[in-house]
């Protein structure tokens, strides 16, 4: 038999039609759902499935996310904005989500607790790229991931690499935009502190928005994906506070205090900036 030959698909593999299921993986999918309380607590499933969905949502704004940074490489803004647009809108489904999650009583959720042991939201490996590719620079973040050489290299290769508001500077420059040049040839592993400079050349660009119209949505949609971050942070902090209270998580982080302190934490802050010296258009 050829190796041609044993690449073939049988008659039986030929002749089977392509499922719904089959497709979608549902097998695999609907079957990843253990709980581990002993017996088993009825919002354990909740809880699992939650975040699972989380984590799905959160892989395709991660696709999404990768395929806007090469369309500004390539100074695509067509692409840019229909890629952030989808961002905005996975960002809202995933808001969405907390009203059932709020359903979950602090009772309910004691009932299972025990069985997560050191298991956190904290060590989610895709929201901590998602944030990476948002701007968000910490070393410590990486170690988080020590127990798994490959995503730890991810995270550092990240962090070495320009962000999303990096990408856009860029991409600014190159259209002949005067971004600074401290703002384009710097270490990426650091975050950038708030550039004056780089505000002023936003706010000419949101004071002559009909010349710059692509340029002007654009930054208005990476504010859009901003404050959509902002806010499902926000309930967040509040829906674990609804269901624990004060108590520690529990990956070991001050619960409800970590995630407060994280609320307020802007991506692009220089797009926030702007707007307290707007002029009438």
């Amino acid at each position: 038999m050829t190796d041609r030959e044993q690449d073939l698909p049988s008659a039986a593999e030929a002749a089977a039609p392509l499922t719904y299921g089959g497709y979608l993986g549902l097998d695999a999918l609907l079957t990843a759902q253990t709980p581990l309380s002993s017996p088993e607590h009825h919002d354990e499933m909740l809880f699992i499935i939650q975040h699972q969905v989380t984590e799905l949502w959160l892989k395709l704004a991660l696709h999404e996310l990768h395929a806007v940074l090469a369309a500004l490489r390539e100074d695509d803004l067509i692409s840019t904005r229909r890629g952030l647009a989808r961002i905005c809108e996975i960002e809202r489904q995933m808001l969405a989500q907390w009203t059932l999650f709020d359903m979950l009583t602090p009772q309910g959720y004691a009932g299972f607790r025990g069985a997560l042991g050191t298991a956190s939201g904290f060590q989610s490996y895709q929201f901590r790229q998602f944030e990476c590719l948002l701007g968000r620079r910490d070393p410590a973040v990486p170690e988080i991931f020590a127990h798994d050489p490959a995503q730890r290299a991810v995270l550092e290769r990240l962090q070495q690499a320009p962000a999303l508001f990096d990408e856009f500077l860029l991409h600014l420059a190159r259209q002949g935009h005067p971004v600074p040049t401290r703002r384009l040839r710097r270490d990426w592993a650091m975050t950038a502190p708030e550039d004056d400079e780089v505000v002023r050349l936003l706010r000419r660009i949101y004071d002559n928005a009909k010349a710059y119209a692509e340029v002007h949505a654009v930054c208005e949609l990476l504010v859009d994906v901003d404050q959509q971050l902002q806010i499902w942070r926000y309930h967040h902090m509040k829906t674990v506070e609804r269901i624990i209270g004060r108590r520690r998580g529990t990956g070991g982080s001050d619960g409800v205090a970590y995630l407060r302190r994280g609320i307020d934490v802007q991506c692009f802050p220089e797009l926030w900036l702007l707007r307290s010296d707007a002029t009438p258009a």
